[in-house]
């Protein structure tokens, strides 16, 4: 199967993890983009979602999915998104789409995490996939220089030429050459300091189930 079908596939079976008559976390990227369109076929038994990105609300809504504000839901009992890398714990890297500070507010929401994968998102430890940080723009240079200390190397995601610019308004920086052992005490140490809005490790929110899109079908991991 290509690796468009293995989105599908999970997008598919993530539909199990929907609890009718509620409201769904629904994440960003291209993955997610499968279960959206999967999701449009049980709309009727949902309240709606929340979504942790500005394109994500956009096709939601497009499909006739009703969207809420974060603010208006106390709590959600499954959150649906991708991930650029998850490890055999369930720790992930997030954030190729720029939408990983959302991300982490809805996971935060929603008792349980279901990530929707293809097998070559799995690895034994994070960090081959560029590392995103939101980072608020005057912050940029020093937190690179932080992350170079650790033997990483920074770099501010462009657009068109420009640093792009987050749906919060701020800035990307993409780090390589880190090795991430320890990934919820990576996670808290890089979360303070001065400037970062968010590091696309999720450790803290981590995933309680992956749906793994495999040649052999869906494979089930469960943390």
């Amino acid at each position: 199967m290509t690796q468009d079908e293995l989105k599908a596939l999970v997008g598919q079976a993530a539909l199990k993890y929907v609890v009718p008559g509620e409201i769904v976390g629904v994440g960003t990227g291209s993955t997610v983009n499968k279960f959206i369109d999967a999701l449009v076929t049980i709309k009727d038994q949902i309240k709606g979602a929340v979504s942790s990105s500005e394109a994500s609300t956009v096709r939601l809504k497009a499909l006739g999915i009703p969207v809420f504000d974060s603010n208006e839901v106390e709590s959600l009992s499954v959150y649906i998104d991708g991930a650029d890398e998850i490890d055999h714990q369930g720790h992930m890297v997030k954030g190729g789409g720029a939408a990983l500070t959302r991300e982490k507010i809805v996971a935060a929401q929603s008792k349980q995490f279901v990530c929707i994968a293809d097998e070559s998102k799995l690895v034994d430890a994070l960090g081959a996939f560029p590392l995103p940080v939101e980072v608020i723009p005057m912050a940029t240079a020093r937190v690179m220089r932080q992350f170079a200390a650790m033997g990483g190397t920074a770099a501010v995601r462009l657009k068109d030429g420009q640093p792009l610019v987050t749906d919060n308004g701020q800035h990307i920086v993409d780090v390589k050459g880190l090795k991430i052992t320890d990934p919820v005490a990576f996670e808290t140490a890089v979360s303070q300091w001065p400037g970062v809005v968010t590091v696309g490790v999720f450790a803290l929110q981590k995933a309680q189930v992956c749906l793994l899109g495999t040649a052999q079908g869906v494979k089930t991991l469960n943390f």
